[in-house]
């Protein structure tokens, strides 16, 4: 077990988890240290954990403490990203905790954006975002392909709104961190992801900044294992919170005046099936009666135009809890685009029937409805009545502007070095 004598008050402790990661090491932490000394305001310390490494990362880590005052290596036999920074957080005694991977694939310069607006105390948890505009991102199709469908799923299945919850890049302060660790129990790559769910329960501020990645080529991450882990990690913390067996304490202030918080997804489920029925009833009543004096294609596109509108206002108000006349009219857009598909659906299914029965033919409308209803819900929490790319965009870059206006030292001083070197006990 190491430990850090600390020199004043240590603002940042920023955590390198590796493992079996002996190539990237010395290199990813001299850098690290380089910037920390030349352009870092704050007092601030590196902390390596090796979770169960198999190479040579731990005499490397060891060795890096030794040499740099800003370093300490911790050391854990069994291997978790997450598990390493439950436990590293959860005993550090700085005001923020931040990690970065290894690979330094963050721009280091987006480092003192994302922890300057907690120190400051206007915002509890930081991301690096890699889907925002203003950001630069170099990798594969591949991996950004899953990516994004991952925080689709997040959005459409959880209610997230952060736009990023897989960049290795984050910060939160040290007195949110004790009160949500706790109620994590991921040990690998989920636990970012269930950190952040907690915190937007918990009504904590999330401040987001767009950054320049470029991805590690070599990285050993098992993508397939992964995404089925995270997908599993999901389901359980879905789960949980439905029930009521995690139980999300309220950690900053109640929701802005005049809004309706979010219904959770079930009673979602619930609310956009009801009005879905409602709205399928309606829709056959107004084909059958428009049948008799249009043909099928025309009374199936007047039916859905009318319902669509009417379903889109209903459920805006009552699904997903939104009033007023705000970014009304831009949600009926949306929604008759996603009626747009209902329609290809709908109109497709006619369109393969030859001479068919009134009864068959309202059977088929039916079935294609009951599959465009499934993907419209969808949509509906993932970008009708989800924060629209401009809307996060003006929030991060407003957010970025204040993060970069806090000034650490009003004097010019600049603060201290780092702790001293880490000694083994």
């Amino acid at each position: 077990m190491l430990i850090a004598m600390t020199m004043g008050v240590l603002q940042v402790d920023i955590v390198v988890p590796v493992r079996n990661e002996e190539r990237d090491l010395a290199p990813s932490v001299r850098r690290l240290v380089a910037y920390l000394r030349a352009d870092f305001p704050f007092t601030a310390r590196i902390t390596i954990a090796d979770n169960g490494s198999t190479d040579g990362t731990w005499a490397i880590a060891d060795r890096l403490a030794r040499e740099f005052e800003e370093v300490r290596a911790v050391r854990m036999e069994e291997p978790g990203r997450g598990r390493a920074l439950r436990a590293i957080w959860s005993q550090s005694d700085a005001e923020v905790l931040a990690y970065m991977d290894v690979d330094l694939s963050t721009d280091l310069n987006a480092l003192l954006p994302l922890v300057a607006p907690l120190l400051s105390g206007h915002s509890d948890v930081a991301i690096g975002t890699r889907l925002a505009r203003g950001s630069r991102v170099i990798r594969g199709p591949k991996r950004e392909l899953i990516s994004r469908c991952y925080n689709m799923l997040l959005h459409a299945c959880m209610g997230a709104r952060f736009s990023d919850a897989q960049c290795g890049f984050k910060a939160i302060r040290a007195e949110q961190a004790r009160a949500l660790l706790p109620l994590t129990q991921d040990t690998g790559w989920f636990f970012d992801t269930e950190l952040l769910v907690l915190a937007e329960r918990a009504g904590l501020r999330i401040h987001e900044i767009p950054v320049d990645w470029i991805d590690d080529l070599d990285s050993r991450v098992d993508i397939v294992a992964t995404a089925l882990a995270d997908l599993r990690g999901m389901a359980r913390l879905g789960s949980g919170l439905a029930r009521g067996s995690i139980k999300v304490p309220r950690l900053r202030g109640s929701s802005p005046a005049g809004a309706r918080p979010a219904p959770e997804l079930p009673l979602q489920v619930v609310s956009f099936a009801v009005v879905g029925i409602a709205s399928t009833i309606a829709y056959i009543l107004l084909y059958l009666l428009l049948r008799g004096v249009m043909s099928a294609q025309a009374a199936n596109v007047l039916s859905l135009l009318v319902t669509a509108v009417a379903n889109t206002a209903v459920n805006r108000r009552l699904t997903f809890g939104i009033s007023g006349r705000r970014h009304a009219a831009r949600h009926q857009v949306k929604g008759l685009i996603a009626f747009g598909i209902g329609l290809a659906l709908t109109s497709g299914a006619l369109a393969v029937l030859h001479s068919p029965s009134r009864a068959l033919e309202v059977s088929v409308l039916v079935a294609a409805n009951l599959v465009a209803t499934v993907i419209r819900f969808v949509l509906f929490r993932t970008w009708v009545f989800g924060k629209s790319r401009a809307d996060k965009g003006e929030l991060i870059e407003r957010d970025h502007l204040r993060g970069e206006a806090f000034d650490p030292h009003p004097t010019g001083a600049r603060a201290e070095p780092g702790p001293a070197p880490a000694t083994r006990a």
